[in-house]
């Protein structure tokens, strides 16, 4: 099953849902940025290992030899897609599902990868049709909660996370994008344990430490924001929001040089990440 990879990247910023949002500090002056796992990011994370050359021309002889097996030419399908190339990723989740027209997880994969490029009608059809098989899916339900939380449907969205979760999921996204939603209607101790659940269920994700460190340092829990931001970027050092967002506590602590150095980290791994160019200039300016 390929499956949406909960990291932020610098380098996806150009991605059409990324997103990223600003949750204003009573009192303090100051703004948080929190990392959202809209899809972030590239919808698939690319795996060298499964879309390898090797790893497919493996795949294809397992077709060759059965070729009315859907299975196959879905799991090449998610090699395909691990390897970024889409186009043949469509055309063996297409023939899969000719082969098997109930392949529910035929039309998630394909979904993801509608999402990824862009398509977000076709996303939504193959989600709905995948649920209207099997309406126990909970990847289906995940998926399509983050195509209505990309649209800004946050009730909707909310009520696909919730589902996904009351089948029980292991998935961490379905808790982490429940926290995000949390987030931003202020419920912060409930967006805390949501994340909190993301990270037991996955720890090697810097996303919800992000999450779980804003809604802290929104309850003013400055040390706990700043155990989290920190090992955010000691689980990838290439996310700029997880210094900006460890900068803005060094400001809060008046540590203006090591806040100044954490901003500019942020800026140089991502230059139009907008918070980090907002607290070097306040800073400088101060």
């Amino acid at each position: 099953m390929l499956r949406m990879t909960p990291r932020h990247s610098s380098h996806a910023q150009s991605a059409p849902w990324r997103a990223v949002s600003i949750i204003a500090l009573t009192g303090l002056g100051l703004a948080l940025a929190g990392c959202q796992t809209a899809a972030p990011i590239s919808a698939i994370s690319i795996d060298e290992s499964q879309g390898s050359e090797q790893n497919i021309a493996s795949l294809t002889a397992v077709i060759r030899s059965n070729p009315g097996n859907p299975e196959s030419y879905n799991v090449r399908g998610a090699a395909y897609g691990r390897a970024g190339e889409f186009r043949k990723a469509l055309a063996d989740f297409d023939k899969a599902l000719q082969l098997n027209p109930r392949f529910y997880q035929a039309y998630a994969n394909r979904a993801l990868i509608h999402r990824n490029t862009g398509d977000i009608t076709a996303a939504a059809a193959d989600y709905n049709k995948a649920l209207q098989i099997n309406r126990n899916y909970d990847v289906a339900y995940i998926g399509r909660g983050n195509l209505y939380r990309q649209a800004g449907r946050l009730d909707e969205a909310m009520r696909d996370y919730e589902r996904a979760i009351a089948l029980d999921t292991t998935d961490p996204r379905a808790y982490h994008n429940r926290g995000l939603i949390l987030q931003l209607r202020g419920r912060h101790r409930e967006a805390i344990e949501a994340f909190s659940t993301s990270i037991s269920l996955s720890s090697e994700s810097p996303e919800p430490y992000n999450g779980r460190g804003i809604s802290y340092a929104a309850l003013n829990d400055d040390e706990n924001a700043f155990a989290d931001f920190n090992h955010a970027i000691q689980l990838d050092q290439s996310v700029a929001e997880s210094w900006s967002n460890q900068a803005l506590i060094y400001e809060r602590r008046g540590e203006t040089e090591k806040a100044i150095r954490s901003y500019a980290r942020a800026s140089q791994l991502d230059p139009d990440y907008q918070p980090a160019r907002d607290g070097l200039s306040r800073l400088r300016k101060s």
